[in-house]
């Protein structure tokens, strides 16, 4: 007797209507600021700086991105990888309008304060203890914004850094004054629509290989502070 073919049950037919699931993008993902053309910059020699871990190894550009919560403005701060690297807590309820720099562990590093009763508009940064160790006072200048940073390095000995910027503090750089070298380029990225409307910033910042990072976020949230009182 022939053996009859084994019947195939039908398959179930997925209706072509069905919702397909798409993969949500991160937040924030359709907001990346595409950076602007970097630099490169030379070694400063011997490194400069207070916090050694933070000493850059080759030329770093960062991005700082500023935001406002309703403690106060803060910054985001990531290499060009999307690396977070430093944060900045803002704390508006206080008179110097304090800022709290924080490694990404969430180690207090220094605070960022405004000086008042000066003659130049005054910045400084202070330690855990309330020490001072590092002072950006502004200078006069007949056209843009200067401004010179001083600190006592890992031996020491006394550093001045100048910062010059142009009349809209759009560009600034930063100089050793000892060798002359350019250690730091501040750049403000402007006619971004999203920040235009929120009043945010976004720097782009590019330090040179031997220079603390540390120091050079703290001269640029500096420089932000004085645009701000302008």
């Amino acid at each position: 007797m022939a053996t009859l073919p084994q019947q195939v049950p039908p398959q179930p037919q997925f209706a072509s209507n069905m919702p397909q699931v798409v993969p949500q993008a991160a937040p924030g993902a359709g907001h990346q600021h595409q950076p602007l053309k970097t630099a490169h910059l030379s070694s400063v020699g011997t490194e400069i700086g207070i916090f050694k871990p933070f000493i850059a190894q080759k030329s770093e550009t960062l991005i700082l991105t500023e935001r406002f919560g309703l403690s106060g403005d803060s910054f985001r701060i990531q290499n060009l990888e999307g690396r977070p690297i430093l944060q900045v807590e803002g704390k508006v309820a206080t008179i110097s309008g304090r800022k709290i720099v924080r490694d990404m562990a969430g180690n207090e590093l220094f605070h960022i304060r405004k000086k008042h009763l000066a003659l130049f508009q005054t910045f400084y940064a202070e330690d855990s203890k309330g020490e001072r160790f590092f002072e950006v006072k502004g200078k006069f200048a007949l056209l843009g914004s200067k401004a010179v940073g001083t600190f006592r390095g890992f031996s020491g000995e006394e550093h001045r850094l100048t910062m010059e910027g142009n009349w809209l503090n759009s560009k600034a750089d930063i100089v050793d004054e000892a060798t002359g070298k350019t250690v730091a380029t501040i750049n403000r990225k402007r006619w971004n629509a999203r920040d235009l409307i929120g009043g945010q910033q976004t720097y782009q910042v590019t330090i040179a290989p031997g220079m603390d990072m540390a120091l050079i976020v703290a001269m640029c949230i500096m420089l932000d502070e004085r645009r701000n009182e302008k």
